[in-house]
């Protein structure tokens, strides 16, 4: 089941990219109804299914994770400067763009989103965890490959570049299962631990992404019917 589960994130991510292609340099309206409705969608899977999940055994510790998860993300962004969330920045000609640590801090985000994907545990939950990062990846595709071109690498690099960054939430689920395979306790007795970091990950970039979709924090009828729509199938995931 796990063969499928990395299949299915790593070719969304190959799909998702090769999208720019179909799209105007200048026409950023499908981005922004992605963003908008991934964003509402992640925010709504986090409160709905994952933070009750998270809570149901609770620690001391739980709150602290994820807000350490939460603070992971707001570093990584110093690297990534929100390409998580749809950001665009126009690099003058003075400065010198690093499509290499765009990828490294992104590689990182999703290296983690994949480590609380561990075979054997709910495999419901595995599953929404899943569909989410699914959601979130596709707009992050399209934004890594956009920068990547505009950082000037040839097509085939920026395809390489978001091989690599296909196989980050993959490599992370591996880990975790190598890891709870070579211990002596399992790792479920931290699974609580992980969840929390992903879910302070997963809150940091989906408020992020509502609040920036528009600018000036405003939104049309369209967009505020696409956050309904992403909050709508959230929650109709989580009774499932």
């Amino acid at each position: 089941m796990n063969i499928l589960m990395y299949s299915i994130l790593i070719f969304t991510v190959l799909g998702s990219g090769s999208l720019i292609f179909l799209f105007k340099s200048d026409d950023q309206r499908v981005l922004k109804f992605l963003l908008a409705f991934s964003g509402a969608f992640l925010i709504g899977i986090t409160f709905l299914k994952l933070v009750p999940e998270v809570f149901t055994k609770p620690s001391m510790f739980t709150g602290l994770f994820v807000l350490l998860g939460f603070l992971l993300q707001l570093a990584l962004e110093l690297i990534t400067e929100g390409a998580e969330h749809g950001h665009r920045h126009n690099h003058s000609d003075n400065e010198k763009a690093s499509p290499f640590l765009l990828l490294l801090g992104l590689s990182i985000h999703s290296f983690l989103e994949g480590m609380p994907i561990i075979e054997g545990f709910d495999m419901k939950l595995q599953h929404t965890l899943v569909v989410s990062i699914v959601v979130h990846n596709i707009p992050i595709s399209l934004t890594l490959m956009s920068l990547f071109l505009h950082y000037g690498c040839s097509k085939a690099k920026a395809f390489g570049y978001l091989l690599v960054f296909s196989l980050m939430t993959p490599l992370g689920s591996v880990f975790s299962n190598l890891l709870d395979i070579s211990m002596v306790t399992s790792l479920y007795t931290y699974f609580n631990y992980i969840l929390a970091v992903v879910i302070g990950i997963f809150l940091h970039v989906s408020t992020s992404i509502l609040f920036e979709t528009e600018e000036n924090h405003r939104y049309n009828m369209q967009k505020f019917i696409t956050v309904i729509g992403g909050l709508a199938i959230a929650f109709v995931i989580s009774l499932l």
